[in-house]
C-alpha cells in the first residue's frame, strides 16, 4: 500500500492541481492542508472566513497555512459572477437570481462553481457535512461524466493476504452511492470503476461482476440483472477484461475460478469487484476491512465530471491528506482522457 500511495503523491506533486476545501475552518481539513502545502502536493483553496481561518492555524501551530489561497463566501471578487453561473445553470429547475446569492455563499456549493467556473480542479468535503449535502450542489452544478447517468462511490482495499487480486490489491464498487442500480448503471458503475483502477492505481482492470450465481448456477431476477449488465458494459468498453456473472469466490480463487468458469479471463484472477447493490457493496468492504484486516481508502466518487470526494465525518487528518493526493490524481487522468 505505502509504494502505490507514495507512486500517487509523486504524481500529484508533478502536476498540482488546484484543490478546494470549503470546510477551510475545521480542524482536521486545516492540518491535513498546512500538510499538503509544506509537502508541495496540491495548490490548497481554503473556503472560510480569512481571519477566523488564520487564528485558527495560529493556534493549532500551522505554519505553511499562509501557502493556501483563502476564499471567504460572503465577500471575494468574484462572487457576483459565481451566482451568475449559478442561475444560468439551473434556471430551468426553479433558480432565481435571488435564490442563487445566496446559495453561493455556501461553502459546498461555491466550492462546486469554482470547479465549473475553471478556478479549481477538484474538491473534497464531508468532514463536518453530510455526504448528501456534498453531493448535492455537485450533481447540480459540476454534473456527471458525458455518457454517465450514475454516480458510486469505489473504495480500494489494501488486502494482507497478497495473494488475491494485484498482490493484494482491489478495487470495490459500489460500496457508497446508488442502493439498487439497473442493469445499465451497474454497467457504467463497473465501466467507471475499471478506470479508476487505471487511473488511481495503475491497474489493467480484470472485472468481475459479483452475484451469488456462477454462470447460470442459480435463477433469479437478480442474477439476471447482473447478467445484463454484464452484457452491457461489454458493448460500452469491449476491451474490456469483464465477466459475470460470477459468486466472489469464484472472481477471487484460481481454483474454484477454474472449476466454475472454466476459460473466463476474469474468474480466479479479478481485481475489481462489482457489488449487484450497495446493501452487498457497503457490507462487504466492511466485513474485509474490520474481519480481514485490510485497509480501506475511499470512498472515491465516480462518474462525476470532475473530482468531488467525499469524506466521513470521523476522518483523520491523514484520510484528507489522501483524499486530496487521489482527487489531484483522478484530475490529472480525466484531464489525460480529454
Amino acid at each position: 500500500m505505502t509504494d502505490l500511495i507514495q507512486k500517487m503523491i509523486e504524481r500529484a506533486k508533478a502536476d498540482r492541481q488546484r484543490i478546494v476545501l470549503p470546510e477551510g475552518t475545521e480542524e482536521r481539513t486545516l492540518k491535513a492542508a498546512d500538510r499538503l502545502i509544506a509537502d508541495k502536493v496540491a495548490d490548497i483553496i481554503l473556503l472560510g472566513n480569512p481571519a477566523e481561518i488564520k487564528q485558527l492555524a495560529y493556534g493549532f501551530e500551522l505554519v505553511h497555512i499562509n501557502g493556501a489561497t483563502i476564499v471567504d463566501p460572503k465577500n471575494h471578487a468574484k462572487k457576483q459572477a459565481y451566482a451568475d453561473l449559478l442561475f444560468q445553470l439551473r434556471q430551468s429547475k426553479g433558480m432565481t437570481p435571488e435564490k442563487a446569492s445566496v446559495l453561493v455563499e455556501d461553502p459546498l456549493y461555491l466550492g462546486c462553481l469554482m470547479i465549473k467556473a475553471g478556478d479549481a480542479d477538484g474538491e473534497i468535503a464531508g468532514a463536518r457535512n453530510f455526504t448528501s449535502d456534498v453531493l448535492r450542489p455537485a450533481l447540480q452544478i459540476v454534473r456527471t461524466m458525458p455518457g454517465v447517468k450514475c454516480v458510486s462511490g469505489a473504495f480500494l482495499m489494501f488486502l494482507k493476504d497478497g495473494m488475491y487480486g494485484d498482490n493484494g490489491v482491489l478495487v470495490f464498487a459500489d460500496c457508497a452511492v446508488t442502493p439498487n442500480p439497473t442493469a445499465q448503471e451497474l454497467a457504467q458503475i463497473a465501466v467507471s470503476t475499471a478506470q479508476t483502477a487505471r487511473i488511481l492505481l495503475g491497474l489493467e482492470p480484470r472485472v468481475a461482476m459479483l452475484s451469488f450465481s456462477t454462470k447460470g448456477s442459480a435463477a433469479h431476477d437478480m442474477v439476471d440483472k447482473v447478467v445484463t449488465a454484464t452484457k452491457l458494459a461489454r458493448e460500452m468498453e469491449p476491451g474490456l477484461l469483464l465477466d459475470g456473472e460470477l459468486q466472489a469466490d469464484a472472481a477471487l480463487v484460481p481454483g474454484v475460478g477454474l472449476k466454475k468458469a472454466p476459460g473466463s479471463p476474469v474468474a480466479g484472477k479479478a481485481n475489481v469487484l462489482i457489488f449487484p447493490s450497495l446493501e452487498v457493496g457497503n457490507i462487504g468492504y466492511k466485513l474485509v476491512q474490520r474481519l480481514g484486516g485490510a485497509e480501506a481508502i475511499g470512498p472515491v466518487l465516480q462518474g462525476i465530471a470532475a473530482p468531488v470526494n467525499d469524506l466521513s465525518r470521523g476522518c483523520s487528518v491523514n484520510d484528507i491528506y489522501q483524499m486530496v493526493v487521489i482527487a489531484s490524481v483522478q484530475s490529472i487522468g480525466l484531464k489525460q482522457k480529454q
